[in-house]
């Protein structure tokens, strides 16, 4: 039987897991250093073994763990080695991306082998998972047969099961170009809100809700990846409320805890990606308008934006969806609670990518970004451009967040 080594990043374990077990289900023999190193074996001797006994070697990489290359690279490298005095084609490397990264310069001299020179896998494509798999056919003729079950389907809509009964309703946000932040003019405008700047957005998935308290009690249930999940964190009770007092690190647990359970990839959106989503298409202060009214949003209405009128002030969270939806179906974009994204804080949007990416750094202690607004905010600070933060443990009743994933390029 064809056995797998599985290179990977400790960032990505939970992606590269569900990777593990989609491979095993489909009659390979993948190893994976989480799984298949037991407790007392010295990770030193164990993973060279690994890597002399596999007939495949798949780079895993990703956005967050390109930047670092050390294990894969080192790895890589092992295989090098373990094979430099056999037959050409004894190991088969597959790179394999998990998220629309750059493949990196991994280039090995003495064997003329630079991993950016061989075609890799999409396993976030449609079809990623079948030519994975037409690959492994490729290397051994009498390997399991391509299984056309086996691809992804992403439709307009994915509801994922969670378990207990709970779903999780992700959709399809198509891609497009638009201008980020708030022009000059903007009634109460920050200047952490520009400059504006165009960012070309790729299309993704987005929940079309914050994450419900019913969601969050399935996967807390979901074995651990790195710390543990608190069951009933909310401070307002009720199973289709939103959750919240969750921390950044907390809803990045729950992102890859969800990874591994459904074996897509996972993650909290980029500050692009929300404000686009947020936007779907509109330039004014929020995607109902120029103003906004509490028969619309949850927010503290009695204050009021422009020409605006006071409203009822719930001073707590509402069940997600009581209100209208945007264009792309998304329901509680303005208001009910701050929704955390993956982008490390930055003053404003001098030097900030343009392709729809986190602005990521490599000061884990940074503040984190959050938008939205939430039941306790002002109208203002419920604005399609508002950025805020906070430091990535923080909690508090107003913060919860929404999932994403990568749509397949075609």
């Amino acid at each position: 039987m064809l056995q797998i080594f599985l290179a990977h990043a400790s960032e990505d374990k939970a992606a590269v897991t569900g990777l593990y077990h989609r491979l095993k289900e489909s009659g390979y023999r993948p190893w994976l250093d989480k799984v298949d190193l037991l407790p007392g074996q010295s990770w030193r001797a164990e993973i060279p073994r690994a890597i002399q006994g596999s007939q495949v070697f798949i780079a895993c990489l990703s956005q967050q763990s390109v930047a670092k290359q050390g294990y894969v690279q080192r790895e890589f490298r092992m295989a090098l080695n373990a094979y430099a005095d056999k037959p050409p084609g004894s190991i088969y490397l597959i790179p394999v991306r998990l998220d629309d990264c750059d493949i990196p310069e991994l280039r090995q001299e003495e064997y003329g082998i630079n991993l950016r020179d061989i075609q890799w896998v999409d396993l976030f494509a449609e079809d990623g998972y079948e030519r994975l798999l037409k690959a492994l056919a490729y290397v051994s003729p009498d390997s399991p047969a391509v299984p056309k079950a086996a691809a992804m389907p992403m439709p307009d809509l994915i509801t994922e099961q969670l378990g207990g009964g709970a779903t999780l309703d992700m959709v399809r946000i198509p891609g497009g170009r638009f201008w980020m932040g708030s022009p000059e003019d903007e009634l109460e405008r920050k200047d952490r809100e520009g400059p504006q700047h165009k960012v070309e957005v790729p299309s993704f998935y987005l929940g079309k809700y914050p994450v419900t308290q019913r969601q969050w009690l399935a996967v807390s249930l979901l074995d651990d990846v790195d710390r543990e999940l608190k069951p009933h964190p909310s401070k307002f009770k009720g199973d289709d409320r939103p959750v919240e007092q969750v921390s950044w690190v907390e809803a990045v647990e729950f992102c890859q805890r969800l990874s591994r359970h459904t074996g897509r990839n996972y993650r909290l959106p980029s500050e692009a990606e929300w404000e686009y989503a947020c936007r779907a298409g509109t330039t004014t202060p929020f995607h109902y308008g120029e103003t906004l009214s509490s028969d619309v949003a949850n927010y503290a209405a009695n204050q009021t934006y422009g020409n605006g009128v006071k409203g009822k002030s719930r001073k707590q969270t509402t069940n997600v969806g009581s209100f209208p939806a945007n264009s792309f179906e998304l329901h509680d974009m303005h208001g009910n609670v701050l929704e955390w994204c993956q982008d490390y804080w930055h003053d404003n949007y001098e030097g900030a990518p343009t392709d729809g990416s986190a602005w990521l750094t490599d000061k884990k202690a940074a503040n984190r970004v959050l938008r939205g607004g939430s039941w306790d905010s002002v109208p203002g600070f419920c604005r399609s451009a508002l950025r805020y933060y906070d430091s990535p443990g923080y909690r508090d009743s107003d913060i919860g967040f929404r999932v994403s994933c990568s749509a397949p390029r075609t």
